[in-house]
């Protein structure tokens, strides 16, 4: 949820449950502002803890900072606006006046008071986890006041909406951490046997964040679903089936098979080994999973796309080599 609030950010995950909060004091008492992101996994009680976050595909990123309801017109008057109003003409004469102007001498009284359950001053906010970024200094506009149930001034970037929370959303999804199954398994890799890799059904499953403005009545769920995956062996001494090495979702919506007894030549989704790792230890293999990712949300129930992202974990494999002898 997003709650008229100020100031300074943290993170807290609890029970299932991450959360990136900004509290503050307007001196009388304490508020806040949480983007509550419920973190969910399709139906399923698998444990989020250990998980990893997606890559988006492109150098695409999610906003680094939005605006959002951040004071009621009463917690403005008794906070100057968190002293962001410079209402001392001695350093700017034209702009105290203008700052007079806008916050202090309306027709509704200093900052609105006479509207206080008719809207909310929207002010900026910066992602905790992008702190460092310039693009967190972007959302450089001035306090400004929104009726209940207007939208923001259309010159405003980045106040905030269902699609923008849907892209919020999108950095608190979490990826379970699965390996990919091995056949033979990792370490019992032979040099020039070909080798089935498959994926877990039960752990690669889509997953899905929903962020939600209560004071706005809007949210918006963002959900990705494995699409297909990259296989990279480790060393160039390998050759990947197929050979590009990507492998697309089956029909049955499972990624990579399992090798069924008594196959014969290549696998669907594999990689066969043409040296042994003795020399220089085990190969770093990985299986990195694409997510198709798309958000819905309020006003918006058809599936709108957002970038794919990738993820994946790295696991070691040891390739041993048989010596025989024809006689």
């Amino acid at each position: 949820m997003l709650l008229p609030g100020q100031a300074h950010a943290e993170r807290t995950e609890h029970g299932g449950i991450s959360s990136v909060e900004e509290k503050g004091d307007t001196g009388d008492g304490e508020v806040s502002s949480t983007v509550g992101v419920e973190i969910s996994s399709g139906g399923s009680d698998t444990e989020t803890s250990g998980s990893g976050q997606l890559t988006p595909l492109g150098g695409w990123s999610p906003p680094a900072c939005w605006y959002a309801p951040k004071w009621t017109a009463q917690e403005a008057a008794q906070s100057r606006l968190d002293g962001m109003v410079d209402l001392s003409p001695q350093h700017d004469a034209g702009n105290a006046e203008s700052m007079k102007d806008k916050y202090i001498n309306g027709e509704h009284g200093a900052f609105n008071v006479e509207k206080n359950d008719e809207g909310y001053w929207w002010g900026a906010y910066k992602n905790p986890d992008r702190l460092g970024d310039s693009a967190a200094m972007e959302c450089n506009d001035m306090p400004f006041w929104v009726d209940t149930g207007d939208e923001p001034p259309a010159d405003i970037e980045n106040a905030i909406t269902p699609e923008i929370l849907a892209q919020l959303a999108y950095e608190e999804i979490r990826i379970p951490e699965g390996t990919a199954t091995l056949q033979p398994a990792d370490d019992r890799q032979v040099v020039n046997l070909p080798t089935w890799v498959s994926l877990d059904d039960a752990t690669f499953h889509p997953v899905s964040a929903t962020a939600s403005v209560d004071v706005l009545g809007i949210s918006a769920t963002t959900t990705a679903r494995p699409a297909g995956i990259h296989i990279d062996p480790g060393t160039d001494d390998a050759l990947t089936y197929p050979e590009s090495g990507d492998c697309p979702l089956g029909d049955d919506g499972g990624i990579g098979q399992k090798r069924p007894a008594g196959a014969e030549g290549p696998p669907p989704c594999g990689v066969k080994y043409l040296r042994s790792s003795e020399a220089t230890g085990p190969y770093p293999f990985q299986a990195t999973v694409t997510w198709k990712v798309s958000w819905t949300g309020t006003h918006h129930p058809e599936p709108t796309d957002l970038p794919s992202g990738t993820f994946g974990t790295p696991q070691d494999v040891t390739v041993n080599e048989i010596q025989s002898i024809v006689r």
